[in-house]
């Protein structure tokens, strides 16, 4: 929002694992709607470790309300199972997100309003003329200046009627070609039979 917050105590929460060698972070804060950014690092740290590892597992990272609508394929978590464990645990993580507002219409014109995302990553250690830079993971955000909009509608009656005619047209079609097809045998046939007779 605008400035450099160190911390972040609220509502953010720092479950340490695997004996101390790791934490699980949760949090949830407000960003402005403008391009920004925001990072997970040791910069707090009022001793800083010798060998900082920010390998890691995304979960989840979303943005606004989530939307719960059967249809509606989206990357609404798009970093969700973003596993870099594997990494160089010495490197820095940049994420690029390219945010992109999204409504949802619903047939009695109540919307809702939510975002989806669209990420680009890379992988790098920094070095400055004084040594190596402490590692971090870096989001930084784009909002998109279109809009995705869904919008819930049922099919006109006229567009019903018009399915099954054509359902009933192409039966009656095939019908008439399948009885083509077999009158045209059979004469075939009744022809081939009097020419044997005589």
């Amino acid at each position: 929002m605008g400035r450099h917050e160190v911390g972040h105590i609220e509502n953010s929460m720092k479950v340490p694992l695997n004996n101390g060698h790791g934490c699980r972070f949760e949090g949830e804060f407000s960003i402005n709607k403008v391009p920004g950014n925001f990072h997970v690092s040791t910069h707090s740290a009022t001793a800083q470790p010798q060998s900082p590892d920010m390998t890691h597992i995304i979960h989840k990272l979303a943005f606004g309300a989530k939307l719960q609508v059967q249809h509606v394929q989206g990357a609404f978590n798009a970093l969700g199972g973003a596993d870099r464990l594997q990494s160089n645990a010495l490197a820095s993580h940049d994420y690029i997100l390219k945010i992109v507002p999204t409504v949802y219409e619903e047939l009695g014109g109540k919307q809702r309003f939510s975002y989806q995302y669209t990420v680009a990553n890379k992988e790098y250690v920094a070095y400055s003329h004084t040594g190596r830079i402490i590692p971090a993971i870096w989001f930084r955000y784009d909002l998109s200046p279109i809009t995705v909009k869904y919008t819930e509608r049922r099919q006109p009656f006229y567009r019903f009627i018009t399915t099954i005619c054509a359902i009933i047209g192409g039966t009656f079609t095939v019908a008439g070609i399948i009885d083509s097809c077999i009158f045209t045998a059979s004469e075939a046939w009744k022809k081939i039979q009097i020419g044997k007779m005589s």
